[in-house]
């Protein structure tokens, strides 16, 4: 009994080190020829009966969960911001930036530019933006992204119109004006229409035109932007560049009023003072150009 403990350590040391089994303990033949023949006991002769055999047991593989669709991580990252989730709106809506989703790079550069759900960054807003715009700049106007990539621009000019500081992002007047004029002509939006008319008002990053601010106000006016409404307005009324149109002015600054909100003070204050110093025949005049104004956006 001893004897077959000890062999069979042996044989369980030269398996560990490597050894081929060539002295099997059944008494197969070594290299050499020889035979080694382990003698067992009874008792060991019973327990090697009584050995239950090795029992296979399937593993099922692990289910792999797909990854989101661009368009559906663009979803949960907005549901996610709704919820107040902002780090996982963060991961979700990186992603689907990363596989060049135009509402996720904007979404995204609006959340820095404005600190919602994020830490305040300038400087990464204008890169998301920036990346948003030169991939899809000459996307078609009308399209469903066409509004972010708009903005993104719009957003851009903002930016360069105060830069940023520590970065290598300069006040650049004359490249915000840029800007405004690409997203006002090509893609027609309102607000880019409208900071480009100021930029001619005020003869920032190029040459003062008034002309060409009051034709960029006109168009933004008649798509509802009411601070361009505001701003036709009071030039229209003052007519110190252009032509004076006191009763369309009025006109122009009262819709602008009833649109504006209470932290758009400056429009109430135009107004007022417009408003008083237009005589009964411009006041008259005004309030039917206000009826029919108010008639075409019915029907």
């Amino acid at each position: 009994m001893r004897t077959s403990k000890v062999l069979i350590s042996f044989g369980l040391i030269g398996l560990a080190l490597g050894f081929s089994p060539a002295a099997g303990l059944d008494g197969t033949p070594t290299p050499d020829g020889a035979v080694v023949t382990v003698p067992l006991s009874n008792a060991d002769r019973s327990n090697l009966g009584r050995a239950a055999p090795i029992a296979v047991v399937p593993v099922a593989p692990m289910a792999v969960q797909p990854r989101p669709t661009p368009f559906e991580a663009l979803r949960s990252g907005t549901q996610a911001l709704r919820e107040g989730k902002p780090d996982e709106a963060v991961s979700s809506l990186e992603y689907a930036a990363g596989q060049g989703v135009p509402g996720a790079m904007w979404k995204l550069g609006r959340m820095y530019a404005d600190g919602d759900g994020v830490d305040k960054n300038k400087l990464r807003a204008f890169e998301y933006f920036q990346n948003l715009t030169k991939a899809h700049a000459y996307d078609p106007p009308g399209t469903p992204q066409a509004r972010f990539v708009a903005n993104a621009f719009v957003s851009l000019g903002q930016i360069y119109l105060e830069g940023i500081p520590e970065t290598s992002v300069k006040p650049d007047p004359s490249r915000a004006r840029q800007m405004f004029s690409y997203a006002a002509s090509y893609f027609g939006d309102p607000d880019a229409q409208y900071y480009l008319a100021r930029l001619f008002l005020d003869g920032a990053g190029g040459a003062k035109d008034a002309r060409q601010a009051v034709k960029w106000l006109g168009l933004a006016a008649n798509k509802g932007q009411y601070q361009a409404q505001a701003a036709l307005g009071a030039v229209l009324f003052e007519g110190k560049e252009v032509a004076r149109q006191s009763a369309m002015g009025l006109f122009w600054l009262t819709v602008a009023k009833d649109s504006a909100g209470p932290s758009e003070r400056w429009i109430a204050d135009t107004y007022s003072r417009a408003f008083a110093k237009a005589s009964d025949d411009e006041r008259a005049l005004a309030y039917r150009y206000l009826e029919n104004w108010l008639r075409s956006r019915r029907q």
